[in-house]
């Protein structure tokens, strides 16, 4: 990055432009105050006045390389130079070596890529595929989860988001593995691990095996909670898959590509799923890009059969040579081995010390550079600072002194979710740290239980 210069007149025309022309998603249109965005690097981002934050949010957890990576910077740049754009139906050099890696990245067990624009049109393909394969027609997924906004895949939702939203068919929630808040009164990681799936086989029992095609599942749950799934579950749900003859669609887009300090987060078990839907990571979001890659099983049904789906722009080139040098940038620089590092010797034991010292954080979970902080206002009732679907005063506190400090932070509901760039130094994230701390201790006056 050439230096930056602040140009806060620059800043309030971009304010301006975006509050007259610019429809937000999930936002009343009123009620926001985007903040303009003059550029990055690495793992910070500067505003027009010039101020600079550490993004502690990777944007919406995409930033897996950080900002401006220069080896995908060029690579984009190269493609644009030698092919902007190309219909699907053609084989395009930057799609065949962007599918060849990630294949290459899952199993003996996938073959091909599909590729989408993003995540939701990844989910929205990997239960249609699932659907003809399996000649069935129910979605078995989490309550607490999200998949994307495409009509299939905000109806397999389980927040709140789903709520207006309800127009697909088909779609049956259930409740996966969550210790800290048992749906199941369990009072250990095995025994929350065996009843999840007992209570998984009773849905399935009870909605009728030969109805449903697919178990949709985030492998870490990602905006609900980074929700860890406890030792056994992964391999519990490819036995009832197994059993039943349904597919495991695995939804990595939040955490694959080495936010869990592996390529895909499914590969902390020895489970492979069925189809894995992408986005984010793959190529650090600088290109939309998104896809499913497919079992072997699956992309057989579609040898002499149509596949009833495509895109515009499936597998665009720019996107896929983006998606090509950052899988080789992280296998260059070990980006996925230092975020395992990361999350073992650095992340998890700072959290755990911070959680030492402020009482409204009531538990810390995470793996690699996925973590959240669980904030209650009491200990021992475990009662959220924030209520679901909703926030609260002292989230509204958090965040404002969070940004003040100069720290991108990402809350949703009473969490506070910790999710830098996996290539992250340890320096930066002590400097996050202590910027947590000074905004925790803001908030600390709202924590009402024993011991305060």
């Amino acid at each position: 990055m050439s230096e930056f210069i602040p140009n806060p007149a620059r800043g309030k025309e971009v304010f301006e432009l975006d509050r007259t022309y610019v429809f937000h998603s999930w936002s009343a249109q009123a009620q926001i105050s985007p903040l303009p965005v003059a550029t990055g690097k690495g793992s910070y981002f500067w505003d027009f006045d010039g101020k600079k934050y550490l993004d502690f949010s990777c944007q919406l957890v995409f930033t897996n390389i950080g900002f401006q990576h220069p080896k995908v910077v060029d690579a984009i740049k190269e493609q644009a130079e030698l092919l902007t754009t190309v219909a699907p139906q053609v084989a395009n050099e930057a799609r065949g070596e962007a599918a060849k890696r990630i294949v290459e990245l899952s199993s003996s067990h996938h073959q091909k890529v599909f590729f989408t624009n993003g995540g939701a049109d990844g989910i929205e393909n990997a239960i249609r595929m699932a659907r003809l394969h399996t000649n069935r027609h129910k979605i078995l997924s989490f309550y607490r989860s999200y998949h994307g906004n495409t009509t299939s895949a905000i109806s397999a939702t389980g927040d709140p988001r789903r709520w207006p939203n309800e127009f697909a068919y088909g779609h049956v929630h259930f409740f996966g593995p969550y210790t800290y808040r048992s749906s199941f009164w369990s009072k250990s990681e095995e025994e929350e691990c065996q009843r999840a799936l007992e209570h998984l086989e009773s849905v399935i029992t009870f909605e009728g095996p030969n109805t449903i095609a697919a178990i949709l599942i985030e492998s870490v749950v990602g905006t609900a909670g980074v929700l860890i799934p406890p030792k056994g579950y992964l391999e519990g749900v490819r036995a009832l898959c197994d059993k039943y003859g349904i597919l495991w669609i695995a939804d990595e887009v939040m955490s694959g590509f080495g936010r869990t300090g592996k390529w895909f987060a499914y590969q902390h078990s020895n489970a492979h799923p069925d189809l894995i839907v992408f986005a984010k990571g793959v190529n650090s979001g600088y290109v939309p890009l998104g896809g499913v890659v497919i079992s072997q099983k699956v992309a057989e049904t579609f040898n002499d059969r149509v596949f009833p789906g495509g895109l515009t722009y499936s597998g665009h080139p720019l996107a896929c040579a983006a998606a090509v040098a950052t899988i080789d940038v992280m296998k260059e620089e070990k980006i996925v081995e230092h975020a395992a590092h990361m999350g073992e010797k650095v992340i998890g034991p700072a959290l755990r010390a911070l959680a030492e010292k402020h009482p409204v954080i009531g538990e810390v979970r995470g793996l690699g550079v996925f973590w959240a902080l669980d904030l209650v206002k009491d200990r021992a009732t475990r009662e959220p600072l924030a209520p679901y679907a909703g926030t609260s005063p002292a989230m509204n506190e958090l965040v404002a002194e969070c940004k003040k400090l100069g720290l991108m932070p990402f809350t949703n509901f009473n969490r506070m979710h910790v999710v830098p760039p996996c290539n992250i130094s340890e320096a930066e994230f002590s400097e996050g740290v202590a910027i947590l701390d000074k905004a925790f201790s803001i908030i600390d006056k709202h924590y009402i239980g024993a011991g305060k």
